[in-house]
């Protein structure tokens, strides 16, 4: 049964984030899918609490597919993970807000995420 949500939702997930994903896997990983930094992995960097996060999205959603943490070794799964994150957070999608909350997580500063955004920017 579609809902309002489900339906606002899927219009969200519409938005082309190619170019700043592009943009984001230069900084985060030079496009290395085996790159790892600590808890982050993958071409995006995904850390164990985005895959959560994912997760309880989809659920909230009532979807039955959930990601694992190997899936962050997938440019693909990593992608989907990225608009799926930026459809409940950012249902705005803004640029500059899909950025500072890719580097600094959803309550970012602005001010500690400058440098992220302008090395993200420079690839755009």
């Amino acid at each position: 049964m579609l809902t309002m949500e489900s339906v606002a939702a899927t219009m969200r997930s519409n938005y082309d984030w190619s170019p700043v994903m592009d943009a984001i896997i230069k900084v985060e990983s030079n496009g290395n899918p085996r790159a790892v930094n600590g808890k982050h992995a993958g071409v995006l960097q995904i850390s164990p609490i985005l895959v959560r996060e994912c997760n309880n999205i989809l659920k909230r959603r009532g979807s039955k597919k959930r990601y694992t943490l190997n899936d962050r070794f997938c440019p693909k799964k990593s992608r989907e993970m990225f608009v799926l994150i930026q459809s409940e957070h950012n249902p705005e999608n803004n640029v500059s807000h899909a950025i500072r909350m890719w580097n600094g997580g959803t309550g970012y500063s602005v001010r500690g995420t400058n440098g992220y955004y302008r090395r993200v920017k420079k690839h755009l």
